[in-house]
C-alpha cells in the first residue's frame, strides 16, 4: 500500500484532549495506539490498515486540516472560527464529539457596574477616548473572533492588544480595559475581579471532529474515513438513544403507534404486536415523558436499556462529507 494514499487522522498529542479523543474512538470501537509509545508521534488505528494516525497539537491539527495535510482531525472550533478565515471553502466540521467545551467570552472588569451587556460596552467605547485619551483595549488572543463580534455589535472604537500570557490578568496589570478569552467555568474571571457581559459569549466551543476539503482524497483515503465514519455514526446513535421495550395487555392500534412516532421522534425496530410486544428507540431526552405517555395508554410494563451501536444503511457523517469533496 503506498503510504501516500492512506488516510491521515490528526489527533492530540498529549493531554486531557488527548486521553478524551483516545475514549471517543475507543467508543467508537476504534482503537488508537502510537507506534513505539508515548512520544512516537505517528500511530495506528488497529484493523484499519489503510490510516495513519499523526499526534500534534490542537494548533498544528487546525493548519494542517486548512492546508490539506491531513484528511481528518479532532481540534476546537474556538481554533477553526479564529485561524481559518474561509472555513466552509477549507474544511468540514462532521460532527461535535462531546468533550473540550470551554466558551469564548467578553469580560470586563466587576467594577463596572452599569455595563451588562454589548450596548452598554458600545457606550462605553464611544465616550471612552475622550475620557482617557486613547482607545479602550481589549486583550485577546482571538483576534479575529474579536472582531466579527464587535462589528456585528456596532463597536468600532476600540483596539486589540494581543495577549501572550494570561489574558484574564491584563486589566489588573493596566495594560487593557477587557479582555476576549476562552473559560470553561468562570472562576479564573472571577478570580481576576472580572465578568461575562451578559451576551458576550461569542462562541460555545468543543472538541470536533474536522475534514478537509483539500486533502488528496484518493479512493483508498475515501474508503476509510466510509469505515471510521461508519463506526462513529453507530456510537453516536446509541449514544443519543435508548431502546424502550413495551408490552401491552392487547395488541396496541396502528393509530397509536404511529401517533408515538410523531409526537416522539422515535423509530420502530421490532415488535409482535399481534403479541402485545413492541420495541423503540427513543432520543435521550424524550425517554420519560413517551414512557408516561405509554403508560397513560395502556402499556402495562416499559423497559428503557442502553445500546451498544446502532448501523444502518445511511451513513450521515460520511453523505455530509462526500458531498463538499470532489
Amino acid at each position: 500500500m503506498n503510504a501516500a494514499s492512506k488516510l491521515i487522522l490528526a489527533v492530540p498529542s498529549k493531554g486531557r484532549l488527548q486521553e478524551n479523543a483516545f475514549s471517543f474512538f475507543a467508543r467508537a470501537g476504534l482503537n488508537l495506539a502510537q507506534g513505539r509509545g508515548a512520544r512516537d508521534y505517528r500511530g495506528v488505528i488497529a484493523g484499519l490498515d489503510d490510516v495513519e494516525v499523526a499526534f500534534l497539537s490542537a494548533s498544528e491539527i487546525t493548519r494542517e486540516l486548512a492546508q490539506g495535510g491531513v484528511h481528518l482531525g479532532v481540534t476546537g472550533e474556538d481554533l477553526i472560527r479564529e485561524s481559518v478565515a474561509d472555513v466552509d471553502a477549507r474544511l468540514v466540521l462532521l460532527t461535535p464529539l462531546g468533550f473540550g467545551h470551554a466558551n469564548v467570552v467578553v469580560a470586563v472588569p466587576q467594577a463596572w457596574i452599569d455595563v451588562r451587556s454589548m450596548a452598554d460596552l458600545a457606550d462605553v467605547a464611544s465616550s471612552f477616548r475622550a475620557r482617557h485619551g486613547h482607545r479602550l483595549r481589549v486583550a485577546t488572543k482571538y483576534i479575529n473572533l474579536t472582531r466579527r463580534f464587535f462589528a456585528s455589535h456596532g463597536i468600532a472604537d476600540y483596539r486589540i492588544v494581543e495577549s501572550g500570557g494570561a489574558t484574564e490578568g491584563a486589566p489588573a496589570a493596566g495594560s487593557a480595559e477587557l479582555i476576549v478569552d476562552i473559560t470553561t467555568t468562570g472562576a479564573t474571571l472571577s478570580a481576576n475581579a472580572l465578568k461575562i457581559v451578559d451576551d458576550g459569549v461569542m462562541l460555545k466551543s468543543e472538541a470536533n471532529l474536522v475534514a478537509s476539503r483539500l486533502a488528496d482524497w484518493s479512493p483508498t483515503a475515501r474508503e476509510a474515513a466510509k469505515a471510521i465514519l461508519s463506526r462513529i455514526a453507530a456510537e453516536e446513535e446509541a449514544r443519543t438513544h435508548r431502546e424502550v421495550r413495551v408490552l401491552w395487555p392487547a395488541p396496541p392500534p396502528e393509530a397509536l403507534i404511529a401517533d408515538a412516532i410523531a409526537q416522539f421522534g422515535i423509530i420502530l425496530v421490532g415488535g409482535e404486536r399481534e403479541r402485545g410486544r413492541t420495541t423503540f428507540h427513543c432520543p435521550v431526552g424524550k425517554i420519560f415523558p413517551l414512557s408516561d405517555w405509554l403508560v397513560a395508554r395502556g402499556a402495562g410494563r416499559v423497559a428503557v436499556s442502553a445500546i451498544d451501536y446502532v448501523f444502518t444503511p445511511q451513513n450521515g457523517l460520511a453523505d455530509a462529507l462526500f458531498s463538499k469533496i470532489t
